[in-house]
């Protein structure tokens, strides 16, 4: 009985190296893996098309006017980038964005005519087709909506130019930029006394500004103190603040933000998440103008829109 004990054990343990140095060898790589691994990988051409195209996208429509709170028909004008990311024989891939909405698309490459036709994928109702023709750096061609309902402008044309994104801590905005907030105008009661002494009130729009000091501070290069903020307006900290993330490519969603950078030749959207790329030095600086913005007060013009 101890004997065929003994050889049953002996049986099992060998079984059981048998199979661990089975299960090892089928973890280890082989040559036929690895042959398998390379032939699906597809191949990409026309490398050169990649990069960033941006410029104009616009097209007829509703258009919504703020200062009489009215719609009227007109060209509704925004910017827009097109960002090719991979191309292969069979598809395209990238990402529109356009008033900080960012969406993928895929598509494909006609080599014949230099054409895309590129999708959104059609879950957002501001989802459409691009079909565009590419000349050397530019791109030009039409955009039109899946869901022509609920759109204001359901076709738009563009014009695109290819630009390369680089970052740059120096960039500022012009010093003839507009610093006028169109985008929330607020009522304000007025009084006059006419001719004949009879004092009157009225309700006026006024418009937020931002003073010269969005030209000479930048978070992207100088460490911030209290003192560099103190007297400053509302509007002035938000434009620096957010000139750190338009200096990265951040897309705006706000307009009146996009409005600021986009006047400037540098400003490319190119994400909507760019937390990860700011420096200690910016990070620092957006935390200490977080904090003043909160308490800050508005500066409104003395002229109604």
């Amino acid at each position: 009985m101890k004997i065929v004990k003994l050889s049953l054990l002996a049986f099992s343990v060998a079984a059981l190296v048998s199979c661990k140095k089975e299960k090892g060898a089928t973890e280890k790589p082989n040559e036929s893996v690895a042959e398998k691994k390379d032939s699906v990988v597809i191949p990409e051409i026309h490398k050169e098309l990649y990069g960033i195209y941006t410029g104009e996208f616009f097209g007829k429509g509703k258009i919504y006017d703020r200062e009489f709170n009215e719609s009227y028909e007109g060209t509704d004008y925004r910017k827009l980038s097109l960002k090719i990311n991979r191309i292969t024989k069979d598809s395209v891939y990238g990402q529109s964005i356009v008033n900080g909405n960012q969406r993928p698309f895929r598509g494909i490459f006609n080599e014949t005519s230099n054409s895309f036709i590129l999708d959104e994928p059609g879950n957002d109702k501001t989802d459409g087709r691009f079909e565009v023709k590419i000349y050397k750096d530019s791109m030009s061609g039409s955009w039109a909506a899946y869901k022509k309902t609920g759109i204001n402008v359901p076709v738009k044309q563009l014009k695109l130019a290819k630009k390369e994104f680089a970052y740059n801590p120096n960039f500022m905005l012009n010093e003839d930029s507009d610093l006028i907030d169109w985008e929330n105008p607020r009522d304000f009661k007025e009084k006059y006394t006419d001719d004949d002494g009879k004092t009157e009130s009225y309700t006026t729009s006024k418009n937020r500004f931002a003073s010269d000091a969005v030209f000479k501070i930048n978070a992207s290069k100088q460490k911030l103190a209290e003192k560099d903020l103190k007297n400053l307006r509302k509007l002035d900290m938000e434009i620096i603040k957010n000139a750190v993330f338009a200096r990265h490519g951040y897309a705006f969603k706000k307009p009146t933000y996009r409005y600021f950078f986009e006047q400037t030749d540098w400003y490319i959207p190119v994400s909507n998440n760019v937390d990860d790329q700011l420096s200690k030095l910016e990070k620092d600086n957006v935390v200490l103008l977080n904090r003043f913005i909160k308490y800050a007060e508005d500066k409104y013009d003395h002229f109604g829109r």
